[in-house]
């Protein structure tokens, strides 16, 4: 089984002014390529500052954290910059797409930043991405003119754009209505069964009926392990 993200023994602590907090505490996780793993609890679990870690935007306070062969304590803060670029496809609650750029811009942007695709190939493959979601034919437009699930497939292609080995997902279906989080992580089943490794991040009680795997976090720690094969672990 190749892992394509290691977790070993981390603990990450946030000064306050009160004392020292633990967002994360000696937490070990591995996941392998081409799993679907949803990681679920209640705020303050550490959820998103799992999601933070693997996707290099935050450091351990301890322990080791590696993600498409990489060590990510090992690298430099410009060196994670690129890795993140190459490895990794975000996709946020909120959509994050600059408002000025059309859809299709927005696809490409990661591509200009990465330099692994050639330009000349850049916005064939950015509209082979939206068609693929589902929202080829809104790539011209800006994105304050799309739906929200409009919104979110466009974010999801662009965090497809240079064919990233791991896929992150913070709260996808957070800011819509059922009938389009249910169409919006269908299309991570489709994914999945592509072979993209899908992390996501999320409050959703079914969440068990589409990931393969679920991970609870309680107080920073992996209190539930459940996955479809493998049945339960603590």
């Amino acid at each position: 089984m190749e892992l394509a993200i290691q977790v070993s023994d981390v603990v990450k602590t946030y000064p306050l002014a009160g004392g020292e907090f633990t967002a994360l505490d000696h937490l070990s996780l591995d996941i392998a390529q081409g799993e679907f793993v949803a990681v679920v609890g209640r705020s303050g679990s550490g959820k998103t500052t799992l999601l933070n870690l693997l996707a290099g935007i935050d450091r351990p306070t301890s322990g080791t954290v590696r993600g498409a062969g990489a060590d990510l304590g090992s690298l430099s803060e410009s060196g994670l910059a690129t890795w993140r670029w190459r490895n990794v496809g975000l996709v946020f609650q909120f959509f994050q797409l600059l408002p000025t750029l059309t859809v299709v811009e927005n696809v490409m942007l990661p591509m200009d930043f990465a330099r692994r695709i050639p330009a000349r190939e850049r916005r064939d493959r950015a509209q082979q991405l939206l068609e693929r979601v589902g929202v080829g034919d809104q790539a011209d437009k800006l994105p304050t003119t799309l739906s929200g699930g409009q919104q979110q497939r466009a974010a999801i292609a662009r965090a497809l754009a240079n064919d990233p080995p791991i896929l992150l997902a913070d709260e996808p279906t957070g800011n819509l209505d059922s009938n389009t989080a249910d169409a919006v992580l269908e299309l991570f089943v489709d994914l999945n069964a592509d072979g993209q490794t899908i992390v996501v991040v999320t409050h959703e009680r079914d969440i068990r009926s589409i990931a393969g795997r679920q991970v609870t976090l309680m107080d920073g720690r992996v209190v539930t392990d459940e996955s479809e094969s493998a049945g339960v672990s603590a």
